[in-house]
């Protein structure tokens, strides 16, 4: 298994309703970083077509609706042919309509292999007015790579529902990626900034996060796209790549490139967390208690 992994993140500037110009945008990122020999490159939720919600419109006319393709459309083949080029990873958030019943839409992330594979993870969790416009899913999604497991999540997955992360760390996952559009907004910023520490710290994992940045439809984004992770030291954490939320530059447009070293979410392990102290059975109990 590998232990040094290539990463890019990048704050991604979206234009909602337009998915042909964000596509092109992607594109151009995707270039960017296979010309720098990139493995994985990592991007926000729904970056191809915009986040927010257009509240005023019934859901057949709702833009995510009207935009959504299936996960192996236009756009993912596009992208397909490019990360089949550059021999890379490419993950990016787009709605997703179910082939088997297209009146079903998911917010999901497109998963591209570096064979062209595509596949893709649907956000389990849905915030606020999301319900709106997708439905919520109940699988979870490893990725299979030369660096071993590599768990996904979405947003709001990552910030407030611990049990997914822990679940991916279990695995074996020592990457998680956060597809994520996380907007100025106190709750949701305080989140964000509060638990990837936490996370990457009590887990020993590698945290990768993609936002978007800019002004959206209302929404206003601050970027904070980067990778944390456990330090050498195994007493606390770092951020290795990009600008944390809310760090200066934080929230301007761009790509972020750099080598990962994951063996460093072994070395430090001293807490025997996976190695007796878990116990998934006693919690299966407590959950099962909390929804009678």
């Amino acid at each position: 298994m590998k232990n040094n992994i290539k990463i890019a993140v990048v704050n991604f500037k979206s234009n909602w309703g337009d998915k042909q110009a964000n596509l092109s945008e992607i594109k151009k990122y995707c270039k960017i970083a296979g010309s720098n020999n990139v493995n994985l490159i990592l991007f926000p939720e729904t970056c191809l077509t915009g986040y927010d919600n257009d509240i005023e419109n019934n859901y057949a006319e709702k833009m995510h609706v009207r935009l959504a393709e299936s996960i192996t459309g236009e756009s993912t083949r596009q992208i397909s042919e490019i990360a089949k080029k550059y021999n890379m990873y490419v993950i990016f958030g787009m709605p997703e309509k179910d082939m088997k019943n297209p009146d079903t839409v998911y917010n999901s992330a497109a998963i591209i292999y570096p064979d062209g594979e595509i596949e893709a993870y649907r956000k389990i969790h849905l915030p606020f007015d999301e319900k709106e416009w997708a439905l919520e899913a109940n699988e979870p999604k490893i990725i299979k790579s030369p660096w071993g497991n590599i768990g996904i999540s979405i947003c709001y997955d990552t910030y407030c529902f611990p049990e997914l992360i822990r679940y991916y760390r279990a695995k074996g996952a020592r990457l998680l990626l956060n597809v994520t559009a996380c907007p100025d907004i106190d709750c949701t910023m305080a989140a964000a900034k509060l638990s990837l520490p936490c996370y990457a710290y009590i887990n020993y994992i590698f945290i990768a996060s993609s936002n978007l940045c800019g002004k959206d439809k209302r929404s206003v984004f601050k970027g904070g796209s980067s990778v944390i992770g456990p330090d050498k030291t195994g007493k606390g954490y770092k951020i290795y790549l990009g600008k944390f939320f809310g760090e200066k530059d934080a929230d301007k447009e761009g790509i972020f490139i750099g080598d990962i070293d994951l063996s460093l979410a072994d070395k430090n392990t001293d807490i025997p967390i996976f190695k007796g102290d878990w116990k998934p059975a006693f919690y299966k109990k407590l959950l099962e208690f909390c929804i009678e």
